[in-house]
């Protein structure tokens, strides 16, 4: 809803905080740009919102009888498009025997603006606004009406932050079926107008059950030409290639690089796929029943254009020559240059930025972390194999020339399914070859002098992820729960092997980056029991101006399902100024995994409530947020994080790759 404006709130340019009305009213399930009502503060230049509507009619009305006195004082967002959304503003003013004013929303957006206007009162300072939102005795009450078309019926709402009590609530209830034609629900906007309505009995509509009914969603804007192929098989999924746009039943674990990307199931924002589309730049966009409704094109060459508020498929001429992959394949790029002088493992509590040059950045990242979240978050321990020991397995292997073999094999560079047997092979060789055995005692005896021999995941950290514009989210590959000695030094060579991983292989490819350049250093890490786990983006994910919000993706159990992104995961949206937390999707899950005494894990049934995040323990997710992107230099940040009994640990973080497509 349209929040009121002061130039008196907080600071000087604060005005506009006091006017958050971004709440998500067609907002998506899970995944990318929202799409959301334009505030009159934060979005004046914004070339996506509507159009400036002519005002016509009169400044109020006092009663809504009919679809055309609706249409008569609504403003209209996204007009022709599948997130067309109608809204008019309302003010109930309580000290007048609770009368309510429909208002002429194009020519009052603010209802503040309307409230002086009319005389109803002289002026509104600060403190005046803010109990407008706050005060349980409250002289008005400021909502919004919207036409929700995928529901569909009417809804009203007040700004998510507006600590509305049951009294007002019940007020306002009445007061607007009362004066309005059609029937009409309560639309939540934040957990706290849930529990205010269900403690009621007060039927209503959460923004969650909202975004289930979303029939499109933009997870990342841009356009593609490519040959679009209906995939519903496994092998289907093996023989894409750069130049295919592949409608996909769900999000796959792993995908080598696509021109574009559209899936019929909705997925987390932050699964591992998603992620490398914004980092590769695709179109990349939720659409239910996509097989059903894009099969008219499978096979054909289309052009598919994704925007904030629509999508489209367009057939094109096939190109007399299709690219080749060494033809489309970008400017090189240069890794960093690995230090291969440094040969001790490392714990973590020794590392800081600085050793990135040595153990990469995921292990660098996580010493800084490690020295400066306590007492709020911990850092499991753990240790760092250096780039160094990969080499000298890739020189005592003979890999180098062993992967030049293969690049020169016929159809390795033509054929990926040449090259992905290749790289089967190359893998084979490297997790099971004898290691160096004044290795594995150095390793054991870091395992158990440090880390006690406890459980540890085994993970890569690579001089080609973690980077700003890379992320290679998901590329490699993490043992989990290694609890033996001899299981240690395998889990490791597992790791180094994953350099060779199809798909890491072909999203280098695409990027740029030299082959021949990647190295690999390993972080092992105490494994954490974790009763839930997820990932949270520092800011607005759907919106990059909005700053001050924290997205967080959580499932119960380790956090391997949330990456992956094969099941919905619980995702809510928190925000510092208004202390608000909106739900974008309960966890859909059904099941967790939890860690195997003997080693490995296990998936168990999940008993209970399925809710996995408390407001609580959201924020406190933020402050963690918060204070590891300013130890990170202030670059917004992908985290990865864990709860353990009241202790909250961070596994991971990198910086956020929001990518639009090319």
């Amino acid at each position: 809803m349209e929040r009121s404006r002061t130039s008196t709130w907080h600071q000087s340019n604060l005005a506009r905080i006091s006017a958050l009305v971004l709440l998500l009213c067609c907002a998506l399930p899970s995944i990318a740009q929202t799409a959301r009502k334009p505030s009159p503060y934060e979005y004046r230049q914004q070339s996506d919102a509507a159009p400036a509507q002519q005002a016509k009619g009169p400044d109020y009305l006092r009663r809504i009888d009919s679809r055309d006195q609706f249409m008569q004082l609504a403003r209209v967002y996204n007009a022709g498009t599948a997130l067309e959304m109608p809204h008019l503003i309302f003010v109930i003013d309580r000290h007048n025997d609770g009368r309510i004013y429909y208002i002429n929303t194009p020519r009052h957006a603010l209802h503040e603006q309307f409230v002086r206007q009319q005389r109803l009162v002289r002026s509104m300072d600060k403190a005046t606004l803010n109990a407008q939102y706050r005060d349980p005795q409250r002289r008005f009450l400021f909502g919004t009406i919207a036409w929700q078309r995928d529901l569909p019926g009417y809804t009203y709402e007040f700004w998510e932050g507006d600590r509305i009590s049951a009294p007002l609530l019940r007020q306002a209830d009445g007061i607007v079926r009362a004066s309005f034609y059609d029937p009409i629900r309560f639309k939540t906007n934040s957990t706290g107008h849930e529990q205010v309505a269900s403690a009621m009995g007060l039927a209503h509509v959460s923004q969650e059950a909202l975004l289930r009914e979303q029939r499109f969603l933009p997870l990342n804007t841009g356009r593609a030409e490519g040959r679009l192929r209906i995939v519903r098989s496994d092998a289907q999924l093996r023989t894409l290639s750069p130049t295919d746009i592949p409608v996909l039943d769900e999000v796959p674990i792993a995908l080598a690089p696509v021109a574009g990307l559209v899936t019929q199931r909705p997925s987390t924002l932050l699964s591992h796929v998603n992620l490398l589309a914004k980092g590769w730049g695709i179109p990349n966009v939720y659409v239910r029943d996509a097989q059903t409704a894009l099969r008219q094109y499978d096979g054909q060459w289309v052009a598919v254009e994704v925007s904030n508020n629509d999508y489209r498929v367009t057939p094109i001429a096939r190109p007399a020559r299709t690219p080749s992959a060494a033809a489309a394949r970008p400017l090189r790029r240069n890794l960093p240059r690995p230090d291969l002088s440094v040969v001790a493992l490392k714990p973590l509590a020794a590392l800081r930025a600085r050793d990135s040059s040595h153990c990469g950045v995921k292990a660098a990242n996580l010493g800084t972390l490690k020295a400066v979240l306590p007492p709020a978050a911990r850092v499991p321990d753990g240790f760092c194999v250096p780039f160094s020991h990969y080499q000298a397995m890739q020189q005592r292997l003979g890999i180098p020339q062993r992967l030049r073999d293969l690049q020169g094999r016929p159809g390795f560079a033509t054929n990926p399914d040449v090259r992905r047997d290749a790289l089967a092979t190359l893998r084979a060789e490297i997790t099971n070859a004898a290691p160096d055995a004044a290795f594995v005692r150095a390793l054991e005896s870091q395992w158990q002098g440090q880390l006690k021999g406890a459980g540890v995941f085994v993970r890569s950290s690579s001089n080609s992820e973690d980077l700003p514009g890379f992320s290679g989210a998901g590329l490699y590959t993490t043992v989990p729960n290694v609890t033996r000695a001899d299981a240690v030094a395998r889990a490791v060579q597992t790791v180094w092997a994953s350099v060779y991983n199809f798909e890491a292989y072909e999203a280098r490819t695409a990027a740029g980056l030299q082959q021949d350049a990647v190295a690999m250093a390993v972080l092992v890490q105490v494994a954490a029991p974790s009763d839930s786990s997820g990932v949270m983006i520092t800011r607005d994910p759907f919106d990059r101006a909005r700053r001050h919000v924290t997205y967080i993706s959580a499932k119960r159990g380790l956090g391997i399902r949330v990456v992956e992104g094969k099941r919905q995961a619980e995702q809510v949206m928190y925000s510092t100024w208004s202390k608000a937390v909106q739900v974008l999707s309960r966890s859909a899950e059904d099941t967790q995994l939890v860690a195997k005494a003997g080693g490995g894990v296990r998936e168990v049934p999940i008993t209970g409530s399925r809710q996995v995040l408390t407001d609580a323990l959201i924020a406190r997710l933020a402050r963690i947020g918060t204070a590891t992107k300013q130890a990170l230099g202030g670059v917004d940040q992908d985290i990865e994080w864990a709860v353990v009994g009241d202790e909250v640990l961070v596994l991971q973080s990198r910086p956020y790759v929001d990518g639009s497509a090319r």
